[in-house]
């Protein structure tokens, strides 16, 4: 059988992306620089893309209408930012993603950000590093008994609930696709009736600025794990700065890195974290598995999984 044209986009070294995908047995090949010329370069022969986690080199709508002969997109992560959905769904390719495989990951990184923000470990340890000793003074709270709103229940809500109520909490959730699981609020409610609101839905054209901050309960506390665009950043910031916030803990941003002189790196109450919730030597090792078992499902003619788009996941080649 005639090999498979693999085009990968991540931002790995060209023979470190052939190592991780030599089980396959077709040839890889990367675009000749990190720049959307290249990328538009490499797509006309391109049969199978693997995506970029960064969403530097992403396949919007000239990037497909560039490669003809695209028959199946494998995304090495659970958002899909910058791939444009109507234009693959239009052209009948199959978008895949890797759903669940940092699941546990962004659950354990959001209980850990608010209990660190409700204990104030970042201020206690400041603190004792200056030579303080706060232990009248710094109050920290309790996470038990507290009201935790979900925003976004997949895999990685439906584990935040979990983990959460295991803490004690009382936990509600609001999702655009109901689920069978008790809880379910609208998302006024839900934003401003929590104590903690933990945001960790997909970020669409329907989800980008969802959430103003301002609308939340006064004193409560945002964690963010899922896009900055998801949140109002500067009514995020006007907020705590005007103390209508208790905190923040934040693994995303609109831009990332983080921009130097962003207001958000000078706040008090805001724990900040480079976009790593879900990424664990445990999440990679899963993340590995479902990209290659997808790969090879798509090669050997056998349906792939964690499609996105309503295209079959039947990957043909086309002519």
């Amino acid at each position: 059988m005639t090999p498979w044209n693999l085009l990968a986009l991540a931002p790995l070294p060209e023979d470190a992306l052939r190592g991780l995908m030599a089980p396959l047995g077709d040839p890889v090949r990367v675009p000749a620089s990190r720049d959307r010329a290249a990328l538009l370069a490499a797509l006309p022969e391109a049969e199978i893309v693997v995506g970029d986690w960064t969403a530097e080199l992403a396949l919007d709508a000239a990037a497909v209408a560039a490669a003809p002969r695209l028959a199946f997109v494998q995304q090495p992560s659970v958002g899909v930012d910058g791939h444009d959905l109507a234009a693959l769904t239009a052209a009948g390719v199959p978008l895949a993603n890797t759903a669940g495989v940092s699941a546990t990951a962004v659950a354990e990184w959001c209980v850990a950000a608010a209990l660190a923000l409700v204990r104030r470990l970042a201020e206690a340890d400041a603190a004792v590093r200056a030579g303080g000793w706060p232990q009248q003074s710094l109050q920290p709270g309790e996470l038990s008994g507290r009201r935790v709103g979900i925003v976004g229940f997949g895999p990685i809500g439906a584990a935040c609930a979990r983990l959460f109520r295991a803490f004690g909490c009382e936990v509600s959730y609001w999702t655009r696709t109901l689920r069978d699981e008790p809880g379910h609020l609208d998302l006024e409610t839900l934003v401003s009736g929590s104590d903690v609101l933990v945001v960790v839905i997909a970020l669409a054209d329907e989800t980008r600025g969802l959430l103003d901050a301002r609308r939340m309960k006064p004193g409560a506390l945002l964690v963010n794990a899922a896009r900055g665009g998801v949140v109002d950043q500067e009514a995020l910031a006007g907020a705590l700065r005007e103390g209508h916030l208790g905190g923040a803990a934040l693994d995303v941003f609109e831009t990332e890195p983080l921009p130097a002189g962003d207001p958000l790196r000078e706040l008090p109450g805001v724990l900040l974290s480079p976009h790593v919730a879900g990424v664990t030597a445990g999440s990679t090792g899963r993340l590995l598995e479902s990209v290659l078992a997808n790969l090879a499902a798509a090669l050997d003619g056998r349906p792939v999984t964690n499609v996105l788009n309503s295209v079959s996941p039947a990957v043909r080649r086309r002519p």
